[in-house]
């Protein structure tokens, strides 16, 4: 593919580029002091600042999927509409998450000495199998997740700069496993805010240039939009004559999707298990919710533009291209086009970064150390955590190589379906104490069952009768989202259901777990009380 910066202006571009992948290695080289035991490789000792998880948690949340895929085809779909996608994420998945979720997700996983997301669920619940349940689900749907991730990293990068996709994908693997593996959390976490200002400047000269661009000329281009129907308020009526095809409805499940789901992924999640205290969650929620704004807001935003530059339509049946060829379009300067691929190349390593690190600490932590060998010591699960690191990184890296079709159509579901299972328990599990095991693992059994059976509803009903099964599936999945939203439904009203004819928890581990009192209790060897604000 060729390259949109021309060859005779390259040399900003790659310096650029350069200077990004020379600050990543710097930061594993200083960040491997920090790594020494398992509770400062995974949680970094629960000593993380504000500023900083603030910025791990906004760049885990927005990735390459969401600056390319679904910015181009929401952009397209619905016009300015998709805006309020953005600001939903800011105001629901982050700041309404942190003032709900932060605060009590740190001190009760003080309090019950837990560090992933299974284990909090085998001991808030008191039951044994529901982590490793948890555990298998988590790593099986992250991968695909990961696997899309990088495809749509390597695409952009290949666009922008005219490096083989192959070579994108595999240099960026290189580059997190590098810096994940000698750093830990600690790592990931300093490169997430290194990465988060490169987003916050990169996302701000985007939206300056394209609404310079002679296609948008400011606040006309909003009108021009307006005039044709799609402004900030979407339609509800659709080419189909069915209300879930149209743009208004889509947009909500969108919100409520991409909002909510937020709330009960791991990877998002173990923000809240490593920051140092309630005064840096207080700074937290409030940086964290202005990050959002201006990342999600911006991105969706840019992509609302979009049918001023494709008024023919010319790339509607491809997502993946609308954005790239707005940046060609608008004749961006090679310069932005580099920060703009860095932009998104930040965004797509601190969601790869977090999404291995949860994976391989699912197998280490909660499968090897909980069912296989439950003697281990902490130096040796952290040893196979690393490998493990590099073997999601490789393993997912190498999916997008091959570009396996059921992997990116599988990734469209993860999101949906781990919420799925998830949210119920998760949220009720903080603040019920009526809440039973029972009822959290007929959740998350239930959040499979009714992404299946949705799946194969919707496909069997909009398919053609002589429709191959691979087609069926296909067609079900298209409606990843919708199906989604209705798991998470579920899931919060399956959970209190179940727990009011089921049997009571454990009082003792109740009175453990909801025990709010300052200091954290001594026993916790990933906590330290006075650690150093690592802002």
């Amino acid at each position: 593919m060729s390259s949109l910066i021309a060859s005779s202006s390259s040399w900003t571009a790659y310096l650029i580029l350069t200077l990004f992948l020379a600050s990543m290695i710097f930061i594993s080289v200083v960040s491997r002091r920090r790594s020494s035991s398992l509770g400062s490789y995974y949680l970094s000792n629960r000593g993380i600042g504000g500023w900083m998880s603030a910025f791990a948690y906004g760049t885990t949340y927005f990735s390459a999927v969401v600056f390319i895929g679904y910015a181009g085809r929401f952009g397209m779909s619905m016009g300015l509409a998709s805006f309020w996608i953005g600001v939903s994420n800011a105001l629901i998945g982050a700041l309404l998450a942190w003032l709900v979720l932060a605060k009590r997700t740190r001190k009760m996983t003080i309090n019950l000495n837990t560090s992933t997301m299974p284990e909090f669920f085998e001991k808030r619940y008191n039951h044994p199998k529901i982590k490793l349940y948890s555990s298998a689900i988590i790593f099986v749907l992250l991968i695909p997740y990961s696997t899309s991730v990088y495809q749509g990293l390597g695409y952009i990068i290949e666009s922008v700069f005219g490096i083989p996709f192959e070579w994108c994908v595999m240099l960026m693997a290189v580059i997190t496993a590098l810096y994940l593996f000698t750093g830990g959390y600690f790592a990931e976490a300093l490169s997430d805010f290194v990465q988060g200002i490169i987003m916050i400047i990169g996302v701000g000269l985007m939206l300056i240039f394209i609404f310079k661009a002679d296609q948008v000329s400011g606040s006309e281009g909003i009108s021009k939009l307006t005039n044709m129907g799609f402004g900030f308020f979407p339609t509800y009526d659709s080419s189909t004559g069915k209300l879930i095809d149209s743009p208004g409805f889509n947009l909500i499940i969108m919100i409520l999707l991409t909002s909510f789901g937020i709330w009960s992924l791991p990877q998002a999640i173990h923000k809240f298990h490593t920051i140092k205290s309630n005064s840096a969650i207080k700074k937290g929620t409030i940086v964290s919710a202005v990050f959002a704004l201006i990342i999600g807001g911006g991105a969706y935003l840019n992509g609302g533009l979009a049918r001023l530059f494709f008024s023919d339509g010319a790339p509607q049946n491809n997502s993946d291209l609308v954005i790239t060829n707005m940046f060609d379009l608008a004749n961006f300067p090679p310069a932005l086009l580099a920060l703009v691929g860095v932009l998104v190349l930040s965004a797509s390593m601190s969601t790869l970064a977090a999404l291995s690190l949860s994976s391989a600490s699912t197998v280490s932590i909660d499968i090897y150390k909980g069912y296989i060998k439950k003697t281990a010591t902490d130096h040796k699960v952290k040893s196979l955590m690393r490998v493990l690191c590099l073997f999601f990184i490789f393993l997912s890296a190498l999916l997008a190589i091959l570009k396996i079709d059921a992997i990116v159509t599988l990734m469209s579901l993860s999101w949906g379906t781990i919420a799925g299972c998830f949210i119920g328990p998760y949220i009720y599990g903080l603040y019920s104490k009526k809440t039973t095991s029972t009822a959290a693992l007929t959740s998350i059994i239930m959040g499979l069952i009714v992404t299946i059976t949705l799946v194969l509803i919707f496909g069997f009903t909009e398919s053609p009768a002589s429709s191959a099964f691979g087609a069926v599936i296909k067609k079900g999945i298209s409606r990843a989202p919708l199906i989604g939203v209705i798991a998470m439904i579920s899931s919060m009203i399956i959970t209190p259901l179940v727990s009011i004819f089921t049997k009571k928890p454990n009082t003792s581990v109740l009175k453990v777990a909801f025990n709010f009192k300052e200091p954290a209790p001594d026993d916790d060897p990933y906590y330290i009380e006075n650690a150093e604000d690592l802002d």
